[in-house]
């Protein structure tokens, strides 16, 4: 069991991991090891999320979701196969967590009377300001 959080534990089952070889730091190590780590873990069909806990990842995983609702991170920052895959795991429980927070809810407020008093005076302000620019016709008494 992996622990998210205090009431969250995912099942190591539920992740799969598969990996392919990486572009980057290593020399001709590159061309001869797989060290880069694509995780796969299916939010939709996940026993261990709480509902609403689903529904907030699916929308905060952007492009990381498919359609039918696997979170895939690839993990190539690393030389080595164990720290790409640990820091493939630490993305998604980081991932979750941002997840599990449920967002406040917005109360709507009333501007004060001195805020709504000032924008008022800073209108008429510049309303003076621009008649003064005003061309001042002198045919008129």
């Amino acid at each position: 069991m992996i622990q998210v959080t205090n009431t969250i534990a995912l099942n190591e089952d539920e992740i799969d991991e598969d990996f392919v070889r990486a572009s980057g730091p290593g020399g001709q190590n590159v061309n001869k090891v797989a060290t880069a780590v694509q995780l796969r873990f299916d939010a939709l069909h996940s026993p261990s999320l709480p509902a609403e806990v689903r529904d907030r990842l699916l929308r905060l995983g952007g492009k990381r979701i498919t359609e039918d609702g696997v979170v895939i991170i690839d993990a190539r920052r690393f030389r080595t196969q164990e720290r790409n895959r640990q820091d493939a795991l630490d993305r998604l429980i980081a991932l979750i967590r941002r997840a599990a927070v449920r967002p406040r809810s917005r109360r709507k407020t009333k501007p004060t009377r001195t805020s709504i008093e000032q924008r008022i005076d800073t209108k008429k302000r510049r309303g003076q300001t621009k008649q003064m620019r005003r061309h001042i016709n002198e045919d008129k008494p």
